[in-house]
């Protein structure tokens, strides 16, 4: 009798201590989750500021038309990208793409001493700030995910409810780990 007691004890324990891992990994997938929102909130912020940042220098070189087109395409692509690959992806593309377009507005100092301009400038200064810092939150919840989905026992709590490990939000290419300058 005191076997089925301490039988029973054990299934208990273990069935409270799954849950247990299981809502900790509901909890961490939540925050991840909640963390690459910051950085959408982020980079929209950003998108809304290219437009005008565009409209601005467009003024003062509007035969930079392909500069203009790539800026904007890239935009376009970032905001619709779905995944967290393809946002990397996609926002390598508008950082070069930015790049260019500073370089074309180095050539006009009269630009440069633009008021709005360089209103536009300061601002998207401080978005490309937040960006970073939203990334290493995201990064830094993906992490403590992912450790506990590499973790045993919750690594079998996991598999068991199909929880998959997060991406990191990365740039590959070393020059392009820098934020853009926006400094003239």
């Amino acid at each position: 009798m005191i076997v089925l007691y301490v039988l029973i004890f054990i299934v208990v324990v273990s069935i409270f201590y799954g849950v247990g891992i299981y809502n900790r990994l509901v909890k961490l997938s939540t925050l991840v989750a909640e963390a690459w929102s910051g950085i959408d909130v982020q980079l929209k912020k950003r998108y809304d500021l290219i437009p005008n940042l565009i409209e601005t220098v467009k003024g003062y070189a509007s035969h930079e038309k392909e500069t203009f087109e790539n800026v904007t395409k890239a935009r376009n692509q970032a905001q619709n990208a779905t995944t967290v690959e393809g946002q990397q992806v996609t926002e390598n593309q508008l950082n070069k793409a930015l790049i260019n377009l500073y370089a074309v507005a180095e050539e006009y100092p009269e630009l440069k001493a633009n008021e709005n301009f360089l209103s536009l400038q300061n601002e998207l200064s401080d978005v490309e700030s937040d960006i970073e810092k939203s990334r290493r939150y995201y990064n830094g919840t993906t992490r403590d995910y992912n450790i506990v989905i590499d973790s045993f026992p919750s690594n079998i709590i996991a598999g068991i409810t199909n929880f998959k490990k997060a991406e990191y939000f990365e740039i590959d290419i070393e020059a392009e780990r820098q934020n853009p300058q926006v400094k003239f």
